[in-house]
């Protein structure tokens, strides 16, 4: 049994959402083009999306929920740091547009 549990809590802690979670401000953002604004704000969108569709029903999540807990509650953790900073990066993205004046 004691083997069992040390292949498997591995396995399922590895099993938790890593989403990519942006920085908030870059030091070049102020320098970018409205064009690159558009880009970064886009980008920041995806970011946000794909770390939402991490909190979807999977059979990770499920089998996490069911043998493991913890593990989803670290998916739930990461998604949502994630969740709010590609959110705070796109606000932030959109403030310097509009003090540009980029039609965004």
């Amino acid at each position: 049994m004691n083997k069992i549990a040390v292949l498997l809590i591995p396995m399922l802690l590895s099993a938790c959402a890593t989403p990519t979670v942006v920085d908030t401000r870059k030091a070049g953002d102020q320098t970018l083009s409205c064009e690159q604004l558009h880009q970064e704000i886009l980008d920041a969108e995806r970011y946000e999306k794909e770390a939402r569709k991490e909190r979807t029903v999977t059979g990770t999540n499920v089998a996490a929920a069911i043998l493991f807990w913890p593990a989803l509650i670290g998916t739930y953790s990461n998604t949502e740091e994630a969740i709010n900073a590609a959110k705070e990066r796109k606000e932030n993205l959109l403030k310097i547009a509009t003090s540009k004046g980029c039609k965004i």
